[in-house]
């Protein structure tokens, strides 16, 4: 079957192109000991923009996509965010992204192997057409859907169960970890038993948490952080205005304070968050992409005495003197996947969210006529909206809803 997409090559001028692409089909499974399937044919409804999305096209500048592409072939449609359409099931559905030959997609090992459709050696949704294992198609919930078109409002907060799902994962790390790290110290402080210990300790370990970064992951970990536990107090730092809208609505969704980082040296940034903190963090997570990240939490000792430190940042490198590391004992983790009921449950507190508010469109014929300067220009820019899709296939959506 033949189709129309944006899809990324090895070229460095053109990266990412837009044009008939010749879908493939291998039998695909969902988990280690299923049944492999061949996809059924969806159609992409609404699609959003993900920073992994500009990093794979600036592989691909490199020459560097070469593992990413399906096998056999020298391309990969990318996208990996939205709504699809089932035509032989007549209902719409959230892909999900991330299957293959491994008992646990978080915990997947050396003998294993994994996909991710629109990411990793599985086409994606920027196309009128792809295949999907039908064990891969989670249904959305009721009320969405008016006169067979699905709500823009909704469509727009779909976007994002896939890096919900990562913060969903990310709180369950943390909540491991802590409890893991620090529960032996708990028992002894508030006189219980170990298995009590490791609930307090997993609590604790959020009482003054930075979050280092301030795009969606950010936004949505601190989200996450304060719904399950509402004592802990959370310091977002970026380099945004006080003011700016994305700002008032991280504020708001986190319960959060704020620390601009507008200082003309790290130690007084670093100073500011501490203050902001009331003392050094328990946890720190990085999400800005930036080498500061571990700068400010190590060498500037923003991170206290038995603290975590959560790398969720592609890209930096992460350097410390490993003697306060040793004598501080410190933790450092990092991990970057979810599993299917993490999805569902994003899919569950998107629904009731208010993210589609932050979620802007672009024209589907702006973006396909040059998807290269769209994505320089328009999505990745300065000042471009926090976050950008499109609506792939129009006649799907109800456009006042």
């Amino acid at each position: 079957m033949k189709a129309y997409g944006t899809f990324f090559q090895n070229d460095e001028k053109r990266p990412l192109v837009y044009g008939e692409v010749n879908l493939i089909n291998p039998p695909r499974q969902r988990l280690r000991g299923e049944e492999k399937k061949e996809g059924i044919p969806v159609e992409p409804v609404l699609v959003g923009f993900c920073g992994t999305d500009y990093e794979l096209m600036k592989m691909g500048r490199r020459g560097e996509l070469g593992a990413k592409f399906p096998e056999g072939q020298k391309r990969l449609i990318n996208g990996h965010e939205g709504v699809v359409w089932v035509p032989s099931e007549n209902r719409f559905a959230i892909v999900l992204i991330r299957g293959g030959d491994c008992v646990d997609p978080t915990r997947y090992t050396e003998d294993e192997r994994y996909f991710e459709y629109g990411c990793d050696q599985a086409d994606g949704l920027f196309c009128d057409r792809m295949y999907v294992n039908p064990d891969m198609l989670l249904r959305i919930p009721d009320g969405h859907v008016h006169g067979g078109k699905l709500d823009l409002s909704f469509a727009k907060r779909m976007v994002f169960p896939d890096p919900f799902s990562c913060m969903l994962f990310q709180l369950e790390r943390m909540e491991d970890l802590g409890g893991a790290h620090n529960f032996r110290q708990a028992a002894r402080r508030h006189g219980c038993p170990l298995e009590e210990a490791r609930a307090i300790a997993a609590d604790e370990v959020f009482e003054r948490t930075v979050i280092f970064g301030l795009g969606t992951t950010g936004m949505f970990v601190g989200d996450l952080i304060r719904r399950a536990h509402p004592k802990a107090r959370i310091v977002l730092v970026a380099r945004s205005e006080e003011q700016s809208p994305k700002v008032r609505f991280a504020l708001e969704q986190t319960g959060g304070v704020y620390v601009r980082s507008r200082y003309a040296a790290n130690g007084e940034l670093a100073a500011a968050i501490c203050e902001a903190l009331g003392g050094r963090a328990t946890m720190f997570i990085g999400t800005s992409g930036a080498n500061v990240e571990h700068e400010i939490a190590f060498t500037h000792k923003v991170l206290g005495c038995n603290g975590i430190y959560n790398s969720f940042s592609l890209g930096p490198r992460i350097a410390f003197d490993t003697m306060p590391f040793g004598f501080e004992n410190h933790l450092i983790f990092g991990s970057i996947n979810f599993r299917q009921d993490h999805m569902e449950e994003a899919i569950r507190i998107l629904a009731a969210s208010r993210y589609g508010e932050i979620v802007e469109l672009i024209d589907k014929e702006r973006f396909v006529a040059d998807p290269i300067r769209a994505y320089e220009e328009d999505i990745y820019a300065k000042g471009s909206p926090l976050k950008t899709a499109v609506v792939w296939n129009d006649r799907y959506v109800d456009m006042n809803r």
